[in-house]
């Protein structure tokens, strides 16, 4: 795969997909003394791009639908971008260089970007298909979660990660006592890709406290139905059943990258593109959750954004460095709850452990060090000190200086670390009552 050579102003680049990679791309080329002048967005929804993260607020009645949009179609127009919204393209015609859609018509390109995203991915279990059978991806199915929580009864969320726990949380709130909400989490703790086992404990209790069911351990078997085509109950691979009027399936995404595998481009797990984001098409790119760079796939917004930087300048006739994986921190709110967390989420036999938790406040801390050098960290509650802690990380601080103020935060740590470099000479005691635990 080879990036095109440099653009002319008076190519047409199509931009397949109109979300948030997309707009993200379209901010950044409009900026650019050198943007393709000619820019048309064949987007599937009937909206302009709105911003994904903020569905749960929405759902939760703390955001208004306006508050997601990220630009009207106004922008758009004042940008010389043309938007095409409700319509999807079909097929790509490559030797030809033309789209066709849904609808019937007929696109030129001189270069193609797609930008498709992804879906969430359904288990593949018996009455999956059943009515009353949801998902959280989009503004449509946040309307069908509104009118689930008003109608009361049992909704059953497939998925213990953080876009099921929002659902969850979105669905108690909105729908108060009438609405029992249960979450089945296949794994043992909620969270399990970002948090250890303290910080998933505690966040299950404060889930239970508010009155949500936790499942965990809890494998889905089948959906029931109750003989008319809607789902009446899950079962789970014990044998247990559950009541279930609606289900929400929030367990992971699937990369919409069909039409790429159809039209012949390379295909793995997803569109494989190289360091330049370019297909084995050299006019044809893939961005964000639809594309795959050596085995990586995407969904998470960090490396999409240095995704668009590296498409950005290629598409502008630059030859910018190659994209390439980074380490990567998550900072989120789940159910108003602060989190952050990078590195392992479980400590090894090489890691040392140190750990802080204040049940008063809920506060929780653990680092895991090694040789001195933080490769580790999750925080529960009070998150303000996870970016100092990811800095030192991703330089590969030698700590061993300020370990024993480490988890008292990065003021008094980069003081001590400081000093330390001042006068080298200089020891600092370490006594392990501090850090060990603090419970």
């Amino acid at each position: 795969m080879e990036t095109a050579s440099r653009c002319s102003p008076n190519e047409h680049l199509v931009i397949i997909g109109n979300g948030m990679a997309c707009h993200r791309l379209l901010e950044a080329l409009v900026n650019h003394p050198q943007r393709p002048r000619r820019i048309t967005v064949v987007g599937e929804e009937p909206v302009p791009a709105y911003n994904r993260i903020l569905l749960s607020p929405l759902l939760a009645g703390e955001l208004a639908p306006e508050a997601l949009t990220l630009q009207d179609a106004a922008w758009y127009a004042d940008n010389d971008i043309t938007l095409t919204l409700g319509d999807r393209v079909t097929s790509i015609d490559r030797e030809r260089r033309l789209l066709l859609t849904h609808r019937g018509d007929i696109l030129s390109y001189d270069r193609l970007v797609m930008a498709t995203g992804s879906r969430p991915t359904l288990p593949a279990v018996p009455g999956i298909t059943l009515d009353g059978v949801h998902t959280f991806r989009d503004l449509r199915d946040a309307d069908a979660l509104e009118a689930i929580a008003q109608q009361g009864g049992n909704a059953v969320v497939i998925g213990g990660g953080l876009l099921g726990l929002e659902a969850a949380e979105g669905l108690r709130k909105r729908g108060g006592s009438a609405l029992t909400v249960s979450v089945l989490q296949r794994s043992g703790r909620l969270m399990n890709r970002q948090l250890d086992t303290t910080a998933a404990q505690l966040l299950e209790a404060t889930l239970r406290e508010r009155g949500i069911i936790i499942e965990t351990g809890a494998s889905l078997a089948a959906l029931e139905d109750n003989g008319q085509g809607q789902v009446q109950s899950v079962t789970l691979s014990d044998g247990r059943k559950l009541a279930a009027d609606s289900v929400i399936v929030a367990a992971g995404i699937t990369p919409n990258a069909e039409l790429g595998q159809q039209s012949g481009l390379m295909f793995d797990r997803a569109i494989v593109v190289d360091g330049h984001l370019t297909t084995s098409d050299d006019h044809i790119y893939a961005l964000g959750e639809c594309c795959q760079f050596e085995q990586h796939t995407y969904g998470l917004v960090e490396p999409i954004w240095r995704q668009v930087e590296v498409l950005a300048a290629v598409l502008c006739g630059e030859t910018p460095a190659a994209y390439q994986e980074a380490p990567t921190a998550t900072k989120l709110k789940v159910s108003g709850v602060s989190l952050f967390a990078f590195g392992p989420t479980e400590a090894a036999a090489k890691h040392e452990e140190l750990r802080y938790q204040d049940p008063e406040t809920g506060d929780y801390c653990r680092l895991l060090l090694h040789q001195g050098r933080l490769i580790g960290a999750v925080l529960y509650g009070d998150t303000r000190h996870g970016p100092w802690y990811f800095e030192q990380a991703l330089a590969a601080t030698d700590l061993t200086a300020c370990r024993h103020l480490l988890l008292f935060g990065a003021t008094d740590a980069q003081t001590a670390l400081d000093n330390h470099f001042d006068n080298p000479l200089d020891t600092l005691s370490s006594p392990l009552s501090l850090t060990r635990e603090a419970a």
